[in-house]
């Protein structure tokens, strides 16, 4: 799809399967359960789903994804389902990870920044060697000190590598990183996470949520993960930035939804509802 001069493109880094109750929070069972089965352990099925978005002259990739460094146990542990790859997806696209310039992530837990590290020759170097990278500060620097609350969603060398070499570089508060391209600090699910708004011509706008709403049944302001760090805050900017995308009927573009990677959150009387566009064809098993 196009936003201004932007063309994005859906990706992915396969599936993952995580706690149902976690990813729900106070929402009830009976209720997210025919939105989101579990299977008998309990977990949903969540995508792993990078975008691609280019200008001619930006190659960019939103939330590089989980990435294959992991041992068999915690594959298992998580259902890490790589059914396809990013660097496979993005070769489909027509690039090479040599010709990104850019990368965002929206915050550094290990499941959306996990692939822009691999292990070479038993060095860990960045996948897009000539590309600069962007991440809110304090999750950069989160990720580098283990031992706070949310220490086992972070991983160092899923950014120390990167920052090693200078290409790493920390954003606060709203920010223009590329011509139509912000990223807004935001807080709530994380100390730092972040959305990623395309802005074009005649009122043309697409919000990546990341983790504010990680999938399309997330649309209800109180719908919270019990994962985020701050419920209060995560309230507040929920409830601010679903209104304006309803109000100026942006695309959403969507990480952890099975389903749909695009598609407009609308009003529907007090709550709000989806609308798709172009649904995946493809799901983990």
């Amino acid at each position: 799809m196009r936003v201004g001069r932007w063309t994005i493109t859906n990706l992915s880094d396969g599936f993952l399967r995580l706690d149902g109750g976690s990813m729900w929070g106070v929402v009830p069972a009976n209720l997210w359960r025919q939105w989101t089965p579990p299977i008998e352990d309990n977990t949903i099925l969540l995508a792993l789903r990078p975008f691609l978005a280019t200008d001619g002259e930006h190659v960019v990739i939103l939330e590089p994804g989980v990435g294959q460094r992991w041992e068999e146990k915690w594959k298992q542990i998580y259902h890490l389902l790589p059914t396809e790859t990013l660097v496979q997806t993005l070769a489909q696209a027509g690039f090479a990870p040599e010709q990104v310039t850019h990368v965002l992530a929206s915050h550094c837990h290990w499941d959306h920044c996990g692939a822009q590290v691999i292990e070479r020759e038993g060095r860990l170097l960045p996948l897009f060697p000539k590309a600069q990278h962007y991440a809110p500060a304090v999750e950069i620097a989160m990720a580098k000190h283990p031992g706070h609350a949310r220490s086992g969603s972070y991983r160092a060398e899923d950014v120390e590598p990167i920052e090693a070499l200078g290409r790493l570089q920390g954003v606060e508060g709203s920010r223009e990183l590329l011509p139509g391209l912000w990223m807004h600090v935001l807080g709530g699910h994380s100390d730092g996470v972040a959305v990623i708004e395309f802005r074009g011509g005649a009122g043309e706008t697409a919000i990546f949520w990341s983790d504010v709403v990680p999938t399309t049944h997330h649309i209800q302001p109180p719908y919270i993960m019990a994962y985020d760090l701050d419920v209060v805050r995560s309230f507040e900017q929920r409830s601010y930035w679903l209104e304006k995308a309803a109000r100026e009927a942006a695309i959403g573009l969507f990480y952890h939804d099975p389903d749909h990677a695009f598609g407009r959150i609308v009003k529907a009387g007090k709550r709000y509802a989806f609308e798709p566009r172009f649904p995946v064809d493809a799901r983990g098993s």
